[in-house]
Formats: C-alpha cells, sequence, structure tokens
C-alpha cells in the first residue's frame, strides 16, 4: 500500500530545521523511551553510546559527548528535550519532549524514530522496524499512521519519488529542512534512462570484487609457504 503525496513540489518541514546530530539524538530518546523504557530517561554518557550504536543507525556514527552536548543544546532551543533529576542520581538525565510538543502517540513516535535513525524507509519498513517501540497490525495500520504525520498542519514525513527498479516507495523525514520533490523526481527519471550503464556498472563492480578475492586468497596461500 502506497502513502500518496499530495501536489507539492516542495515540501516545507515544521518550523523545526534539525541538524544531523540533533536529529540523531532525538530519535535515540525516542527509541529508548518506547523499547527500554528501564533505560530512560538517559544520561549523557548512555545517549553518546544510543548515538554511535552500530545496530539500527544510518548512518553510523561516532560523537564524542561534546558533539552530543552541543545538540541537546540544539534541541533545548526548540523545546524538544527536558532534563530530568533523578532521585539519588548525581547523574544529569534527559528526555525527549515530543510527545507534548508535537501531541504524538505512541505508533507516531515509533514510526518517526525509525525515520531518524534510519533514513528514508518504506512502509513494510517501518512497521519491521517498529517491533519493540510499537506493535503494527498490518501494513494498512503503518501507512495510517504515516498518513497521520504526513497530513498535520506541519507535515512531519513525506512519501519520497519512487526510485528507478524498486517496487516501493519511500518515506522521509521532515525535521531536517526543505525537500525539493521536483528535484528528486527529475533525479529519478535520470536514472531511470540510464539502466545498461548502471549495469555495467554493477557488473564491472562485482568482477572487481572477485579478483580482489582471488588475489588475496593466492597472497594468503603464498605467506603459508614461510610459515
Amino acid at each position: 500500500m502506497r502513502v500518496a503525496v499530495k501536489a507539492k513540489s516542495r515540501y516545507h518541514s515544521m518550523s523545526e530545521h534539525l541538524s544531523p546530530e540533533a536529529i540523531r539524538v532525538l530519535g535515540v530518546l525516542i527509541e529508548k523511551e518506547l523499547a527500554t523504557p528501564e533505560y530512560y530517561p538517559m544520561t549523557l554518557n548512555s545517549l553518546t553510546n544510543g548515538c554511535n550504536q552500530k545496530s539500527n543507525r544510518d548512518p553510523v556514527v561516532a560523537y564524542e559527548e561534546s558533539e552530543v552536548r552541543y545538540a541537546i543544546e540544539e534541541l533545548e532551543k526548540h523545546r524538544l528535550i527536558g532534563h530530568v533529576s533523578g532521585a539519588g542520581s548525581r547523574a544529569e538525565k534527559f528526555r525527549h519532549a515530543v510527545a507534548e510538543k508535537l501531541g504524538l502517540g505512541r505508533e507516531e513516535r515509533a514510526a518517526l524514530a525509525v525515520l531518524l535513525l534510519r533514513g528514508p524507509q518504506t512502509i513494510g519498513e517501518v512497521k519491521s522496524r517498529s517491533g519493540r517501540m510499537a506493535d503494527f497490525d498490518s501494513l494498512d495500520a503503518t501507512a495510517d499512521v504515516l498518513r497521520a504525520l504526513r497530513d498535520r498542519e506541519d507535515p512531519l514525513v513525506v512519501q519520497l519519488p519512487l526510485q528507478p527498479g524498486k517496487k516501493e516507495a519511500r518515506i522521509m523525514h521532515l525535521m531536517g529542512g526543505e525537500i525539493d520533490l521536483e528535484a528528486l523526481e527529475e533525479q529519478a527519471a535520470a536514472e531511470a534512462s540510464r539502466p545498461v550503464a548502471t549495469s555495467s556498472l554493477s557488473e564491472e563492480i562485482t568482477d572487481m570484487k572477485s579478483r580482489l578475492a582471488a588475489l588475496e586468497d593466492a597472497f594468503e596461500r603464498f605467506r603459508a609457504q614461510f610459515e
């Protein structure tokens, strides 16, 4: 099932135009709130580790605590994050304010977190990757949630043009700035008109990988003679 896109050439995000670091921090806070509430709110250290974890992240990053601190300050300016003083704990902890400021329910927060942490996703990917945060009954239910995020007065997501060779369109969050759908459609059309070149390049890469593997194997056999 597709989430139809309104006839706009440009999609303006909500008033909060966040940096990649702030987007990652916000996504981590939402994820941990829903998936592992026993570890939420989060300290600066745990938040940094959550940003840098290698699973369920695209791209994988290696932020320093100072970078995460700057991202927290950015989110504070937009009132999307709050501080929590834990009883008996000296460590400062942080929680997101997405539910209060944006009025998002659990399923909406889960879907948004997937997009914030992984980038553009298909409806099926949003459903399967939200598993620990929210239980979507079906693809239709997932599409309904994404549609609700899209149809707000301040849209939070948009459907991207279908990529060449793909059967499903992807959904992207709008918290990082303006999206020029017209330019993306032109790019997709240009890529679709070059299938032979793309196929040829793919074959060349595969051939190079095979040759490299053969060279590595030959080198290992050669080195083994002297061990």
